[in-house]
């Protein structure tokens, strides 16, 4: 690989032959002439992992760095017009579709890893996060009347913390609609909190052989019918079977629910649990819950070091091929990242990559622990040795 840029290296891995397949499958590439949707692609992950702040701003540092972008992968010709043309009017599922693609690469590669509650089977966590825009600009997005927004949806297999499947709505869906939309697995546990706390949905999971873990909401109306010993040293306060006796809800899921009580002394507060799991130990299913913050951390870092807060373009079409591309991008690294055998965590690689991106050097020798080189300057990106 020397003699190719380090970005060039880096979307060598990209499955270009199920990439075209995805873009067949919209006829993205129509009628195009000079700048295919793969340019869009890279041009966009380009914007991600260089963190731009706008079109113009790329296209700057595309005009300052013409000479390289042939050898970085980018045959097109990429203007600030080009690109928001392209995000306007290619098909967001072409991006949609490939991430799923990246997605399932990645976790077939995560998939012999340990994960916190130290389980067998496959567990998963459900949550959303807002994502908010400016309702001047996106009036598709209405959320509330002097807001606008949009909701990303997620499960991530915590074998890796890799989404396992996303669904990007406007903001007024509520998070307790996103489980019409997953296949339950058998034999698989999903963790959720108590916004998805609805029977009628959580039978379905129960009725093809998934397990649920979810937090009871205050004041449900319910009868215990067996209570079972607990060690209180460990947190545990109670380990009940329950049967549901509220008017909207007995009739709906009428089986048998497992309830646990647990104290969290870290943080000095009472959480009550739901399950339909009645095997394993209580402060197993505890620890399940806990693995829950792992889908508030890939929340966290995605919007702290991707750019899903200022959007290149303003219509929907635009909005949710930006947002596609940032999580490929990660899912990506986390994919270059394991077949590398990296030791270093997704956000020093992607420090390294902002650093680096046009260098020619060995992506596998970059990356290594005891590399240190890092040029002084870069040619076109001078946003991070000033900013934090």
């Amino acid at each position: 690989m020397s003699g190719r840029t380090i970005f060039a290296q880096l979307m060598e891995f990209l499955p270009v032959y199920e990439f075209n397949k995805c873009v067949q499958r919209y006829d993205g590439d129509h009628r195009v002439r000079s700048f295919s949707c793969f340019d869009q692609f890279l041009s966009m992950a380009f914007a991600q992992l260089t963190h731009r702040e706008s079109l113009r701003d790329l296209e700057t540092c595309f005009r300052v760095a013409h000479k390289k972008l042939y050898h970085s992968g980018i045959r097109g010709q990429v203007s600030r017009s080009t690109l928001a043309d392209a995000n306007e009017s290619r098909d967001w599922r072409i991006y949609a579709d490939f991430g799923q693609v990246l997605i399932a690469r990645a976790r077939h590669l995560h998939s012999n890893e340990e994960w916190g509650a130290n389980l067998k089977a496959t567990a998963y966590a459900l949550d959303s996060t807002t994502i908010d825009l400016c309702l001047e600009l996106f009036p598709w997005a209405k959320f509330r009347r002097t807001k606008a927004a949009v909701k990303m949806h997620t499960v991530i297999d915590l074998r890796g913390n890799v989404p396992s499947f996303i669904r990007i709505t406007n903001g007024k869906v509520h998070d307790v609609n996103f489980l019409d939309d997953v296949m339950p697995e058998a034999g698989a546990f999903y963790i959720m909190d108590r916004a998805y706390n609805d029977f009628e949905r959580l039978k379905r999971f129960d009725t093809q052989g998934a397990f649920f873990v979810v937090r009871s909401k205050n004041g449900m109306c319910f009868r215990r019918t067996t209570s079972r010993e607990v060690d209180k040293s460990t947190g545990v306060r109670c380990d009940q079977s329950i049967v549901l006796t509220g008017v909207k809800t007995k009739g709906v899921y009428t089986d048998e629910l497992r309830r646990i009580s647990f104290y969290d002394e870290e943080n000095s507060r009472r959480l009550v649990f739901l399950t339909n799991n009645f095997r394993l130990a209580p402060t197993t299913i505890a620890k399940l819950y806990k693995c829950r913050w792992q889908v508030e951390l890939f929340f966290k870092w995605i919007k702290q070091h991707l750019r899903i807060k200022a959007f290149y373009g303003t219509s929907e079409n635009a909005v949710k091929t930006q947002l596609w591309i940032a999580i490929s991008v990660y899912v990506l690294v986390a994919i270059v990242r394991q077949e590398l055998q990296v030791k270093r965590s997704l956000y020093e690689i992607l420090q390294i990559l902002d650093v680096m991106i046009f260098e020619k050097t060995p992506i596998n020798a970059v990356f290594a622990k005891n590399s240190t080189q890092i040029p002084e300057s870069k040619i076109c990106n001078q946003r991070t040795l000033f900013g934090d």
